[in-house]
C-alpha cells in the first residue's frame, strides 16, 4: 500500500513545532530509513503516521483513503507500529503477546487460524522454543523479535518501528534488520526511525533525513553525501564503497 504524506506540521502543547511541512511518499517493498539528530522529529513523525499524535496542517493518504478517516479496527488491519520502548514487560508468555497482535481480527475468540498464525510467526522469527516463557525473562533480542512477531500478527500492510535496534548487540541487529528486509522484499511497506546511519545505509532503500522538524534530504544512496551528513550531523565524514555498500566514517 502507498503512504503519502503531504505538508504536514505537528505543534506540541507548548507551542513547540516538531515537524514542519513533511512531504513524502513510500509505496510496498520499500525500506524507509528516517534519520536525524535526537530531537529531530523522527519519533514524532511516526506517531503522526499511526495516528497517535494529530497533525496540525497537511494530510496522510493510505493509498487513496485519508488517514483520518479509517476507523480503529480499519487502521490497525493497515498499520502496526512497534515503540522504542515498552512501558510494561508482562509475564504474559511469548505465545500469549504474539496472539495480541490478532486482536483486529478476532471477534470474541481466537480461531484454529488466529492460533496457526502466531504459531507459524513463531517459527518464522526462531521463537518456537521460548514460546511459553514469560516475556519478562527474555533477552533484549528476544523481545524485539517477540515485539515484531506482535505486529505481523496483525497482518499490516505498513509497519512503523521507532529504533527496533536500540539497545541490541551487533547480532541481533543484523537479524532484525535481514528480516525487516525480507519483509520489505515480500511488499511490506516499512518505515524505521534509526540512529546508526551505516546500518541505514546497508539495509533501507531510501532515506529521510530530518533537521529540527523539517525535510532535509531524501532520496535514495545517492542522498548520503559529505555534505548533507555534515549539515545533518554537525560532523565531517569520508564516504567510501565496500562490496556495493557505503561505508560512513567520521573524520
Amino acid at each position: 500500500m502507498n503512504l503519502q504524506v503531504n505538508n504536514i506540521s505537528f505543534s506540541y502543547k507548548n507551542g513547540f513545532p516538531a515537524l514542519k511541512n513533511i512531504s513524502f511518499h513510500t509505496q510496498a517493498g520499500d525500506m524507509l530509513a528516517i534519520v536525524g539528530q535526537n530531537g529531530s522529529g523522527k519519533s514524532t513523525l511516526l506517531k503522526c503516521l499511526n495516528r497517535i499524535l494529530k497533525i496540525k496542517t497537511g494530510s496522510i493518504r493510505l493509498g487513496e483513503t485519508p488517514l483520518h478517516s479509517l476507523s480503529p479496527e480499519q487502521l490497525a488491519r493497515i498499520i502496526a507500529y512497534i515503540p522504542q520502548t515498552e512501558e510494561y514487560i508482562t509475564d504474559l508468555s511469548v505465545f500469549d503477546t504474539v496472539l495480541l497482535g490478532r486482536k483486529p481480527h478476532i471477534r470474541y475468540t481466537p480461531t484454529p487460524q488466529d492460533l496457526e498464525t502466531v504459531s507459524r510467526l513463531l517459527t518464522r522469527l526462531e521463537l518456537e522454543t521460548i514460546a511459553m516463557r514469560p516475556l519478562s525473562t527474555l533477552s533484549g533480542g528476544q523481545r524485539q523479535r517477540v515485539f515484531i512477531a506482535r505486529a505481523l500478527a496483525q497482518q499490516p500492510q505498513i509497519l512503523l518501528l521507532d529504533e527496533p535496534i536500540a539497545n541490541l548487540d551487533i547480532n541481533h541487529q543484523m537479524k532484525v534488520l535481514k528480516l525487516l528486509q525480507q519483509l520489505a522484499d515480500e511488499g511490506m511497506n516499512i518505515l524505521l526511525t534509526i540512529h546508526d546511519i551505516n546500518m541505514a545505509a546497508r539495509f533501507c532503500n531510501n532515506v529521510l533525513m530530518l533537521k529540527q522538524g523539517e525535510l532535509f534530504a531524501a532520496g535514495r544512496q545517492s542522498a548520503y553525501t559529505p555534505e548533507n551528513i555534515q549539515n545533518l550531523y554537525d560532523i565531517q565524514v569520508d564516504i567510501i564503497r565496500h562490496n556495493d555498500h557505503i561505508c560512513i566514517i567520521p573524520q
